[in-house]
């Protein structure tokens, strides 16, 4: 259960904080600021939440009393009438954002669930196989070629403050191996914050990420900070870089560059101290080539890269992987220790893993609620595992077409969490496939047609399990 310190000295602040996060979060509460700097040197929170105005501090010295305590604790500000600016000027200093009274709380909620998912990240240990994490702990596991290379590579990298480039498809582990990297540096005891570009609508991603002034565009009624500023000093995750739009593209390059932007809408330049780590599932190779993204950009992010292989070109790491879930999700549901028979593991060797380690993840949660007793059968797995080939091929008898309505209708009735990564690749399959037996498996022209380079197409017939001799085919063709 997350942990909240709420620095306030109106005891009905204190009240409303019990009533409404009672049962979802441990509550402490400080009415002054010797108070919260005493709290938070006792225990760390995985949030404060601060009223501006104590008794006994100002606003900003109570905030820098906290952050020089721990400057990875989240700090949400509450301001009353004419306290923003004080606000903003904390916001400039890291912290997380701040919300105005009266408060609301569908908003505080939010804000507090974003904060708590921000401290998770910096604090939960991302560990390196070597190492023994605590039970609490992400682990990335694996022993095969690619994913040596991926810890070596990890190693290399982490001290320095260079830009790295993370890729991989969808559920392979990118912002684990990102967090990795952070602990493992040299700013491992500044912010990290971790955006999504793909999740925000593309006319907010540079305000988000570079803040704005009041008035900048329609509804922005106040001065805003964005994730550059507030994590100066640390690390910053732009997940799903290749969605970013192009202006946004041109302030990044000038920050990687400069380490200064403006915010939208003002004049003012903004200077920070910022590492970056990019991730992206999307061919940036491609995406230049055609205009999507900047080829300057392009170059700068991959000064480093570190490619994450896909869960099927991992071989026995598969029962590695499955052995860690199975002991995490036995602490979780209070399950005794699941045998896995051969029949089982087999199923799971095979089958193809669209959705990676995240879908791994996701069955063998799905099937430890479905066992019963302590023997993992093939019948407690998803049905996308265990399905007749005819249910797990594409091309229903004698049609020769692949049915979308039954693909998708199938992976929703199986619990699945990941249809939407499962159809990306399952189209890319099927699209490549074509193209490729409509050239006879001349990989120049089909790339040609598909306006892709020579070099991202050849990455994604292997990743894809797409083979070419006399015929080509997908691995989810065999058996058809």
């Amino acid at each position: 259960m997350p942990t909240l310190l709420v620095v306030d000295d109106e005891p009905a602040i204190q009240h409303a904080f019990q009533k409404a996060f009672r049962g979802t979060h441990g509550l402490r509460a400080a009415g002054t600021a010797a108070e919260a700097v005493a709290a938070l040197s006792a225990e760390r929170p995985d949030v404060v939440v601060l009223d501006v105005r104590l008794p006994d501090a100002t606003g900003l010295e109570t905030f820098h009393a906290l952050r020089k305590l721990d400057a990875r604790v989240p700090i949400i500000l509450i301001t009353g009438h004419g306290t923003t600016d004080l606000a903003i000027e904390a916001m400039k200093h890291g912290a997380f954002d701040y919300l105005s009274k009266p408060l609301e709380l569908p908003v505080l909620r939010e804000q507090i669930d974003r904060a708590v998912r921000s401290s998770l990240l910096m604090n939960t240990p991302a560990a390196l196989p070597a190492e023994s994490p605590p039970p609490a702990g992400d682990l990335l596991v694996g022993r095969c070629p690619p994913m040596q290379e991926v810890y070596k590579a990890i190693g290399r990298v982490a001290a320095q403050d260079v830009t790295v480039l993370v890729t991989g498809e969808s559920g392979t582990g990118k912002e684990l191996v990102a967090r990795a990297i952070y602990q493992h540096g040299r700013r491992a005891d500044r912010p990290f914050l971790a955006i999504n570009c793909g999740a925000i609508p593309e006319n907010l991603v540079e305000s988000e990420l570079f803040g704005h002034e009041k008035g900048a565009f329609t509804g922005a009624d106040r001065k805003r900070i964005g994730k550059f500023e507030q994590c100066d000093g640390g690390t910053l995750l732009l997940d799903e870089v290749g969605e970013m739009p192009p202006l946004a593209q041109v302030k990044l390059l000038r920050v990687l560059q400069e380490q200064a932007f403006e915010r939208v809408g003002g004049a003012e330049t903004v200077r920070v101290d910022v590492r970056v780590i990019a991730a992206t599932n999307a061919d940036l190779e491609g995406m230049t080539a055609d205009g999507r993204f900047r080829k300057d950009l392009f170059f700068r992010l991959t000064g480093f890269t570190i490619p994450l292989p896909p869960l099927r070109d991992r071989g026995d790491d598969i029962r590695l992987l499955l052995d860690h879930y199975l002991r995490r999700f036995e602490r979780e549901m209070g399950k005794p220790r699941t045998e896995v028979p051969a029949d089982t593991l087999a199923a799971l060797t095979a089958y193809p893993w669209p959705g990676n380690v995240r879908e791994l993840q996701s069955v063998v949660r799905q099937s430890l609620l479905q066992m019963s007793g302590s023997v993992l059968l093939p019948d407690f797995l998803p049905a996308q595992v265990t399905s007749a080939p005819a249910a797990q091929s594409p091309h229903p008898a004698g049609s020769g077409a692949f049915d979308w309505d039954a693909f998708v209708a199938d992976r929703i009735a199986t619990g699945s969490e990941t249809v939407y990564a499962e159809s990306l690749v399952r189209m890319e399959r099927e699209v490549l496939v074509r193209v490729l037996k409509y050239t006879n498996g001349n990989q120049l022209q089909a790339a040609r047609i598909l306006g892709i380079t020579r070099g991202s197409l050849r990455t994604k017939i292997r990743t894809l399990g797409i083979s070419i001799g006399r015929a080509v085919w997908s691995d989810d063709d065999q058996g058809e």
